[in-house]
C-alpha cells in the first residue's frame, strides 16, 4: 500500500470515528454547555498526546543516534564530495522542524477549531440537527474554490464527486423541508471556518511535526473556548464527573485520535480529497446508528450514502496524464 493510499485510509478512520462520536456529543449535551464541553474534551484531546510525543520523541533521538553511529565512517570518506549536499540537507531539516512554524500553525490550527465548533454549537440551538450537518458539509464545496484561490488544481473527476457528495449530504440530512434561519447562517459561517482549518492544515502539516502541533492546536482551541465558557455558562465539577464517559469518547478519540491523524494525513493528500473522504462523517453517523441503535435507513438515506461513497470513489481514480506536446518530446 503506497503512502497516498495510507493517507486516505487515515481520512476514513478519521470519518468513522467523528461519526460514531455524534451520539456521545448529543449525550454530553444532557449535562453541559457546548463551550463547556468542547474546551473540556479538547483538553483531554492535548493531554493524551502529550505521552505520545514523549514516546515518539525518544524513538526519533534512539534512531538517529544509531543512524549517525553507523555513518560516522562513511562520511569521513566522502566529506569533500557531499559537504554541500549535506549543509543544504541539513537547513532544510531545520527550517521542517522550526518551533516557531510549529507554533504559529498549531494557534492558526486551533483559532480556526475553536471558532469552527463554536458557531456550530450555536448554531444548532436555531436549527435542526439535519439541516447543521448538510451546511457542514458544505466544506466540500468550499475546500475546492479556496485551492482555486491558491492555486492548487482540482481534476474534472474531483469536481463531479463533490457536486455528488453534496446531492448525497442532501439526501442523508434535509427530510423536512429547506428553509434558512439565522441558525442556518451561524452553520454557514462554520463550514466557511472548517474549510479553512483544512486549508491551513494543508499548509503546516508538511513542515511540521503532526502530533506536535495537533496537541498545540487542542490547548489552544480549549482555552479559547474556556473564555465563553465562564463568561456564559456555569461549569460544575460535578456535572463534568457525570458527563465522564461522552468527554473521554469525544476528548480522547474524535480529538485526540481523529484530529491528529487528519494533520498526519493531509501531509500526502489533496486538501479537496481530504474533504470528500471526511464528509463520510455524516454516512458514518447514519450507519453506526442503523447498526447499533437499530435505527431504520430510508430509502433516501440509502441514496444518500451511495451518492457519498461513489463521489468518495471518483475522487480516488487516477486522473490521465496530459499528452506530452512534440516540442516537449524533442526538447527531452
Amino acid at each position: 500500500m503506497n503512502q497516498r493510499m495510507k493517507s486516505n485510509l487515515m481520512l476514513v478512520v478519521t470519518a468513522l470515528i467523528w461519526g460514531s462520536a455524534f451520539v456521545a456529543q448529543s449525550v454530553g449535551m444532557d449535562y453541559l454547555g457546548p463551550f463547556t464541553f468542547n474546551s473540556v474534551r479538547c483538553f483531554l484531546g492535548g493531554f493524551i498526546l502529550l505521552p505520545v510525543i514523549w514516546i515518539f520523541d525518544r524513538q526519533k533521538a534512539a534512531a538517529k543516534s544509531n543512524t549517525d553511529a553507523a555513518g560516522t565512517v562513511s562520511k569521513s570518506n566522502a566529506d569533500d564530495a557531499g559537504s554541500a549536499d549535506g549543509s543544504s540537507q541539513s537547513a532544510s531539516q531545520e527550517v521542517q522542524n522550526h518551533p516557531r512554524t510549529l507554533l504559529i500553525g498549531g494557534i492558526c490550527c486551533g483559532t480556526a477549531l475553536a471558532v469552527a465548533s463554536s458557531l456550530q454549537q450555536l448554531g444548532i440551538v436555531y436549527t435542526t440537527a439535519g439541516k447543521a450537518g448538510f451546511i457542514t458539509a458544505l466544506y466540500i464545496l468550499i475546500v475546492p474554490v479556496m485551492g482555486l484561490l491558491l492555486k492548487k488544481k482540482v481534476g474534472i473527476k474531483t469536481w463531479i464527486g463533490v457536486v455528488l457528495a453534496v446531492g448525497g449530504m442532501y439526501f442523508l440530512c434535509i427530510t423536512d423541508g429547506f428553509s434558512i434561519s439565522g441558525g442556518d447562517f451561524l452553520v454557514f459561517l462554520c463550514a466557511i471556518v472548517f474549510a479553512v482549518h483544512i486549508m491551513v492544515i494543508d499548509h503546516f502539516s508538511p513542515r511540521v511535526d503532526g502530533v506536535k502541533m495537533s496537541c498545540i492546536q487542542f490547548f489552544v482551541c480549549g482555552i479559547l473556548c474556556a473564555i465563553p465558557m465562564f463568561l456564559f455558562e456555569r461549569p460544575d465539577p460535578v456535572q463534568i464527573l457525570a458527563a465522564w464517559m461522552p468527554l473521554c469518547y469525544a476528548g480522547f478519540l474524535s480529538c485526540g485520535v481523529a484530529y491528529t491523524l487528519q494533520i498526519v494525513a493531509q501531509k500526502n493528500t489533496n486538501p479537496t480529497v481530504a474533504s470528500l473522504l471526511m464528509s463520510l462523517e455524516s454516512v458514518f453517523a447514519v450507519l453506526t446508528g442503523w447498526i447499533i441503535l437499530g435505527e431504520r435507513l430510508t430509502p433516501r438515506e440509502f441514496a444518500g450514502c451511495a451518492l457519498m461513497f461513489a463521489a468518495i470513489i471518483l475522487a480516488q481514480l487516477p486522473e490521465k496524464k496530459p499528452p506530452q506536446s512534440e516540442e516537449s518530446a524533442h526538447t527531452s
